[in-house]
């Protein structure tokens, strides 16, 4: 009776055109108040959507904010956004009812939270976007999936695939920085996450701790000399060809095709202190990158920490490194936000493991590499 009480109130009350309905209690049966309560129910869904659109209606349209403006919210510019919007729509779930959330919107959404970091609430409040916090999370998800499949992913973050794109790199380098054979430089910067399950089969939670006591992924960048990433969270990627190599700092193995520097500092004015100062020059271009690549995207930073699982975490920091490619390619600003100052963990120490009399028997590969830094301090 209570139900029927209750059903009675919400029909006396309701004003809806075609719904108003005088209902005698006395006479009327249990099953035509289940249908008043459909009824009602459907019209209240109706008006919700469409106090919703009437809502979002008034929400600034991003694109009328000015260049500076744009830039500052979404890390990218204007010929930029059209440019993503264009690339990842075919991977993305169309607009199929007035009520969904448009591409466009989806798409700022997900860069919003990139670019601050902030918690999904927050960006759902935000007067440029406006959409609840479930859309929030399902815009992140769906973007950051879209940018990292290999049709889209593979066309901006590509290592040197042949010998005319090596030789570019190589020169490229050269002209920069007057360092010979240099492809790449390589590190590795640590992004902050949630704890994750401390009981998943295969990653548990303890081996995210890192040397600094918080959880986070480590992160291998390769970056050419104009800044570009070509490659992350991959293995050292081997070559045949000896006159190639990528740069490390003294965290990475000697190896023939990655060059480190010399741990005891050199004589002043002798081949291998110029080698060590060209290094040290050159390899700072992928310092500058990771600098960068968090300052665009505070999501990465240790302070914003990804709250996703590790899986998608990683996913999240490769869209991250494919925008930021494309805001090379674009030639957009790197926004005036405060600096990042983090100090990333380097993977291990050489520590002259063995004496050179015992190298080549004990670690070929290590010899091997002695043997090409030999042969590149002589350009020096």
């Amino acid at each position: 009776m209570r139900k029927i009480s209750l059903a009675l109130q919400r029909a006396e009350r309701c004003s809806y055109k075609g719904c108003f309905m005088k209902i005698k209690a006395l006479k009327m049966n249990e099953l035509v108040f289940i249908e008043v309560l459909d009824n009602l129910a459907v019209v209240e869904d109706q008006d919700v959507a469409r106090e919703r659109r009437r809502l979002r209606a008034n929400i600034f349209n991003p694109l009328e904010l000015s260049d500076f403006q744009f830039i500052q919210m979404f890390r990218l510019n204007k010929d930029l956004f059209d440019y993503l919007k264009n690339m990842i729509e075919p991977y993305m779930r169309p607009q199929l009812r007035n009520t969904d959330l448009s591409i466009s919107t989806r798409i700022y959404t997900a860069l919003r939270f990139y670019a601050t970091g902030s918690y999904q609430m927050d960006i759902g409040h935000n007067q440029y976007i406006g959409v609840s916090q479930p859309s929030v999370s399902r815009s992140v998800g769906e973007v950051t999936d879209a940018i990292n499949t290999p049709e889209v992913f593979n066309r901006w973050i590509k290592f040197p695939r042949n010998l005319e794109e090596l030789n570019a790199c190589r020169l490229r380098f050269f002209q920069k920085f007057n360092f010979p054979g240099v492809i790449g430089c390589i590190d590795c910067t640590h992004v902050a996450i949630f704890p994750p399950n401390i009981e998943h089969p295969q990653y548990p939670e303890y081996v995210y701790i890192n040397r600094k006591g918080f959880h986070s992924i480590n992160v291998q960048i390769i970056t050419d000399a104009d800044m570009r990433i070509i490659n992350i969270n991959a293995r050292y990627p081997g070559t045949d060809h000896k006159d190639y190599y990528l740069l490390g700092d003294s965290g990475y193995p000697l190896r023939s095709y990655l060059m480190t520097p010399i741990e005891q500092e050199p004589i002043p004015n002798t081949p291998e202190h110029r080698y060590n100062l060209a290094h040290r020059t050159t390899r700072s271009i992928i310092e500058r990158v990771n600098g960068v690549l968090k300052m665009r995207f505070r999501c990465l930073t240790k302070h914003r920490s990804l709250h996703y699982a590790p899986e998608v975490a990683c996913r999240i920091i490769n869209a991250c490194a494919l925008l930021h490619n494309l805001c090379i390619e674009f030639n957009i600003p790197v926004p005036e936000d405060e600096e990042v100052d983090e100090i990333d963990l380097i993977i291990g120490d050489e520590h002259n493991l063995v004496d050179e009399d015992n190298i080549r028997r004990i670690n070929p590969d290590l010899a091997e590499g002695r043997l090409a830094r030999r042969r590149l301090i002589q350009h020096f």
